[in-house]
């Protein structure tokens, strides 16, 4: 990214908890620009124990994520819950500041194709914790 591109981080959270990914990982449409595109979800050193658990799980898939017209008024931050096949979890992150509009294009994009409207997951241990990555890559 170019240095007059950068922004200061006004998410709230940690450095090594803000979350990451780039708007230019995606077409004009919103669309992944190939199947490697993540996004690490911001905010989730509060669910560290809940994670723990789901470490290695295959078929996680996110459980939600559109924001209510309430929401959206007072632009408040997209939570993200999980899916592991039997039951959804509590909240384990919040989608990156300026990336909220990709996850519920992606949600919309889905569900108008057909498919479930939920987007692969992957946990993760990193050396700043236990982190949520989703793949954003496979909705293409």
């Amino acid at each position: 990214m170019a240095w007059w591109r950068k922004q200061a981080d006004d998410s709230g959270f940690p450095r090594g908890d803000s979350g990451s990914g780039s708007l230019d990982d995606y077409a004009f449409d919103l669309i992944p620009r190939n199947n490697r595109v993540t996004m690490r979800l911001a905010g989730s050193d509060p669910y560290q124990a809940d994670l723990a658990t789901l470490i290695g799980e295959d078929e996680l898939t996110t459980a939600g994520g559109q924001r209510s017209l309430e929401d959206e008024r007072t632009d408040a931050p997209t939570l993200i819950r999980l899916f592991t096949g039997t039951k959804v979890t509590g909240v384990v992150g919040t989608v990156p500041r300026g990336l909220e509009a990709v996850v519920s294009e992606t949600l919309s994009r889905l569900e108008q194709a057909g498919k479930k409207p939920r987007i692969p997951v992957r946990v993760v241990q990193t050396r700043h914790g236990i982190r949520v990555d989703l793949l954003m890559g496979q909705t293409r």
